[in-house]
C-alpha cells in the first residue's frame, strides 16, 4: 500500500499524515500540483492500493471544489470514498453529498462516531446517497479506530444507544 497526500493547505497536515504513515509502516508522497500527483501515481503503479488523501473542502467553496476536481481528473481513481462526520445533521449531509456528487463518490466512511449519540441521520443519509458503507472511525487511534462494519452492525449500535 502507498499513501499520497494533496492536503498541503492545513498547517502541519503533511507532518500529521507522515506520523500516521510511519505508524502503518508505509511511505508518504506529498503532491502540490496535479502534475505532481500524476507523476507520483505513475511511480506507484506496482502497489496493490494507493490511497490519496485530500484536504477537507467546504462544499460551499466553488474554487476549492474546482481544484479538487482537477486533481481527481488527473488520476481518475477507481474509488472515490466520501468521508462524512457522523455528528453532522442530515440536511447538511445531503447538501454536502449533492455538492460533491460530481466527483462520483462510490463508498462512504462515517467519521467521528465517538462524537455522536444520535444515529438516525446516518441511516437517512445512507438511504439518500445510496452509497455503500465502507467504514467508520470512532476515535483518534490509527489504525485501531478505523472499523469496517456492516449496516447491521450500525443498526445494532444505534439500537444499543437508544436503550442505554
Amino acid at each position: 500500500m502507498a499513501l499520497i497526500t494533496i492536503d498541503t493547505y492545513r498547517i502541519a497536515a503533511t507532518d500529521q499524515l507522515k506520523t500516521y504513515a510511519d505508524i502503518l509502516g508505509i511511505s508518504l508522497n506529498i503532491c502540490y500540483t496535479p502534475s505532481d500527483l500524476k507523476i507520483a501515481v505513475e511511480s506507484l503503479l506496482n502497489f496493490d492500493v494507493i490511497l490519496i488523501d485530500t484536504a477537507g473542502r467546504s462544499h460551499k467553496n466553488n474554487l476549492q471544489m474546482g481544484e479538487l476536481k482537477v486533481f481527481k481528473d488527473v488520476v481518475n481513481p477507481d474509488y472515490n470514498i466520501m468521508l462524512v462526520s457522523s455528528n453532522t445533521n442530515c440536511e447538511d449531509m445531503m447538501h454536502i453529498y449533492d455538492n460533491f456528487s460530481y466527483l462520483k463518490p462510490n463508498a462512504l466512511i462515517f467519521t467521528k462516531m465517538d462524537e455522536t449519540s444520535s444515529y438516525g441521520q446516518l441511516f437517512s443519509f445512507l438511504e439518500y446517497s445510496k452509497l455503500p458503507l465502507l467504514g467508520i472511525t470512532d476515535g483518534q487511534r490509527v489504525p485501531e479506530d478505523l472499523k469496517f462494519p456492516s449496516k447491521e452492525w450500525l443498526t445494532h449500535a444505534a439500537v444499543e444507544e437508544v436503550f442505554k
